[in-house]
């Protein structure tokens, strides 16, 4: 859930002219990927349920997934849901594996949904407007890697004047330490109606704002086999900031009282400004601040020495893949309800461009495939107690993927109405494993793998008016 996309990161194209260092940090290829997740944040029961309301509706979190489902309630509603996830990531790199843990909160959503009564046209009964925010994606994490892999990229000391230099090729130990920041939150704006009493139909429009960086530091020690050491602390960083817009339209339908289905449509996002600071940029040969010493030298090489911090900008634009959503739910009146997602994203659809994005747009055609994802949840009510289950197959985009690289969450949760407002509690865990390679410009040098343990707990609480405002004639003034 909080990674994702990292296999195989390649050199970034931030400087194409020189070759003689490589980016231990996300290729393009990679950051595209991971600018279309979507974990799946809203409301406590939406999280409980599994995210599977494209059927459903009546839930201000139901508006991401189809707009058409606010012109369900029968009132006017506003949510706001906060979040604690505890993320555990458990990293092998050659046999050692470390692990890191940490906690996280955020306000995850807030929406309101207003309704209309129509008086002035009996086929359209009812109308509604939505407005929601969400934590679309959470990049916040961080995890560490150490081991040897028997293979030194630092074996030089640049600063070594001697005839015969010096050649570190014994590899003594790795390190690395990996920091993501930012998120991905997302604002919609939706209106739907109701037509004969039977056809839920809805509209919105999407904003998407990206704020997203990333930190790494290497760290190698190697020997010349005769007592020679060097030391080498290699960093990168770069930060993305930008935004974006897309459409979503899509109907919900009854043909009998206890059975519902639904279709929705979410157009691709079209992110038409997306600005990146980096120091990923030759400076002396290295793409990055770096630092050697070696054993028999007090001299220590720093190519920043100085205050020599090279930094540059680009600025690009980015595509994500469309988003179709088919729905079915069965409702056992007031006693509770079933309700069943199928999504399907085509990854091939990613895009960027703005600079010569060649080799990643290929790696879009022939890498990436359609993924496809099942969302199930269940409702039942006792008296004022609601209890909550859901289920969500995700599949990953990548082609060459193994089965344990799929994503599956488990979620429960409760809820009490206390009248006009309610207090919702869910619980949802799940469990990835990737990989991450950071010499990925060595064939020599295998992957650290990830295994990404997540557990998250949102609260929310949403409070129902009841009333409805009235859309009629105006009242004619009566002559006298």
């Amino acid at each position: 859930e909080i990674l994702s996309g990292l296999v195989g990161s390649e050199m970034c194209i931030r400087d194409r002219l020189t070759s003689a260092s490589y980016s231990q940090s996300l290729g393009y290829q990679n950051i595209a990927t991971m600018f279309s997740r979507n974990d799946e944040n809203g409301s406590a029961r939406f999280v409980a349920m599994g995210g599977a309301f494209g059927a459903i509706g009546g839930d201000v979190s139901s508006m991401t997934i189809n707009p058409a489902g606010i012109s369900v309630f029968n009132g006017n509603n506003a949510a706001i849901a906060f979040q604690i996830r505890n993320t555990e990531i458990a990293t092998t790199y050659y046999d050692n594996i470390l692990t890191t843990q940490e906690d996280f909160f955020n306000i995850s959503n807030a929406g309101a949904v207003l309704t209309f009564e129509n008086n002035i046209d009996n086929e359209w009964s009812k109308f509604a407007f939505g407005v929601n925010f969400r934590i679309t994606a959470d990049f916040e994490n961080r995890f560490n890697a150490k081991g040897n892999s028997g293979f030194s990229s630092f074996d030089n000391f640049p600063l070594d004047e001697s005839q015969i230099p010096i050649v570190y090729n014994i590899s003594e130990r790795q390190e690395f330490s990996n920091f993501y920041n930012g998120e991905l939150s997302e604002l919609n704006f939706v209106f739907s109606g109701v037509y004969q009493e039977k056809l839920h139909i809805g509209a919105g429009l999407n904003f998407y704002d990206i704020n997203f960086s990333q930190q790494i530091v290497l760290k190698e020690s190697n020997s010349d086999g005769f007592e020679n050491t060097l030391t080498s602390r290699f960093y990168q960083e770069n930060f993305t900031n930008g935004v974006g817009f897309s459409m979503s339209a899509g109907f919900i339908y009854k043909p009998t009282k206890a059975f519902r289905i639904g279709l929705s449509y979410q157009s691709p996002t079209w992110y038409t400004e997306l600005l990146e600071n980096t120091n990923i940029i030759n400076n002396d040969g290295f793409f990055g601040d770096t630092e050697i010493e070696v054993s028999n030298d007090d001299v220590i090489y720093d190519n920043t020495f100085g205050g020599n911090l090279p930094f540059q900008e680009l600025l690009y634009k980015l595509r994500t893949p469309a988003k179709m959503t088919v729905s079915s739910a069965i409702i056992f009146g007031k006693a509770g309800l079933i309700s069943l997602d199928y999504s399907s994203k085509n990854y091939n659809g990613l895009y960027l461009s703005g600079d010569d994005f060649s080799q990643e747009n290929l790696f879009f055609d022939n890498q990436l495939k359609r993924a496809n994802s099942i969302h199930l949840g269940t409702e039942w009510r006792i008296n004022q107690l609601s209890l909550r289950g859901g289920f969500q197959y995700e599949e990953s985009p990548y082609t060459n993927t193994v089965l344990s690289d799929n994503l599956e969450t488990y979620s429960f949760g409760l809820g009490y109405n206390f009248g006009s407002i309610k207090l919702d509690l869910a619980y949802r865990k799940n469990n990835k494993n990737e990989q991450y390679n950071f010499y990925s410009q060595y064939n020599q040098v295998e992957p650290a793998q990830l295994d990404i343990d997540n557990t998250v707990i949102t609260i929310g609480f949403s409070v129902n008016i009841l009333s409805l405002i009235h859309i009629s004639e105006p009242t004619r003034p009566e002559r006298i």
